[in-house]
């Protein structure tokens, strides 16, 4: 932060008893600036009213520094009700600086309302767009409805976990814990269950990277890739229809009738209780010829239809 520096630590004691402001010694972990934070000074009502009407009247500087740092141990207060979401400490921190630096720059003094007021909004809404584009990969919650339902719902359920009359142990929600938390937030319950799953569901790599040993890892891209509207498969698709309607008459009508009867015996013909048409023996009863003879004209008749439709294609 701007007018913060690092100093020697055999400096610290004597910098901070000249300026308490500073949040000397070096802050070289999470912890470190906690303790620090929380040492700097709160400010009186009388000192905050005069910083903020200098930062407004004058655009005072040092004066936004002071306001800034004496609420510094506000966003760490706020940020651990955050911790939940497995998202860094340190981040949620830095994330609700940033609002307190905007509710500072926007505050003023004259509406009647503590810093600390106004400024926890400003904190809060800050933390909130971090965890929601950082906690999954896919936003769980757009609109204004669905943040709100985000934020309630886990504290919502923790509530139905502690209470020992609804304690089922289980991590869904029953019926009447939806119903409830609908009347609550004042939401449709289809709502609730929606965000639910989205919440217990996980991010999922649709074309996951190579394993260590160079194959190709399986992933739901090779089973939800919809090849029906690709282009080389209509026009496949059109082909193949094309040469089971037209081009199989084409071929049929380029027999002799005997030709034309035993290949539609053999291999167009369906009855309707599934089973096919004559067998070679039955067609060789028919035309009195040997079963031999009947498969012989089957054969040379096939050939013959191949070529008109390889000519057709």
């Amino acid at each position: 932060m701007k007018g913060v520096i690092a100093a020697p630590a055999g400096t610290a004691s004597a910098l901070a008893a000249v300026n308490p402001w500073s949040l000397l010694p070096p802050l070289g972990n999470l912890d470190a600036y906690i303790s620090a934070v929380n040492r700097l000074p709160m400010l009186t009502l009388e000192q905050e009213q005069e910083f903020a009407r200098k930062l407004k009247e004058n655009n005072d500087i040092e004066s936004a520094e002071k306001l800034v740092l004496s609420h510094l141990r506000l966003v760490v207060s706020t940020s651990r009700k955050y911790l939940g979401y497995g998202l860094p400490h340190g981040d949620l921190i830095q994330e609700g600086n940033i609002g307190l630096m905007k509710a500072v720059r926007r505050f003023d003094p004259d509406q009647g309302v503590r810093l600390v007021s106004y400024a926890l909004h400003w904190i809060k809404a800050e933390m909130h767009e971090y965890i929601l584009k950082n906690w999954r990969m896919v936003k769980v919650a757009t609109t204004k409805a669905q943040r709100k339902l985000f934020f309630n719902l886990r504290s919502m359920k923790q509530g139905f976990k502690d209470d020992a009359d609804a304690a089922t142990h289980r991590d869904t929600l029953s019926e009447g814990q939806i119903d409830s938390m609908a009347r609550t937030l004042n939401v449709k319950r289809e709502e609730v269950i929606e965000m639910e799953q989205r919440m217990s569901g996980g991010d999922v790599l649709l074309d996951p990277s190579p394993s260590d040993d160079g194959e190709d890892a399986f992933g739901p891209i090779a089973y939800l890739a919809d090849a029906t509207h690709e282009p080389t498969a209509l026009l496949e698709s059109r082909a193949r229809d094309n040469l089971a309607s037209d081009g199989i008459t084409a071929a049929l009508q380029d027999l002799d009738p005997r030709s034309r009867r035993i290949v539609e015996e053999r291999w167009l013909k369906v009855n309707d209780d599934g089973s096919g048409g004559m067998t070679l023996h039955d067609l060789a009863a028919e035309y009195k010829v040997s079963a031999e003879r009947i498969r012989q004209i089957e054969v040379a008749a096939m050939k013959k239809m191949k070529k008109v439709l390889a000519a057709f294609a």
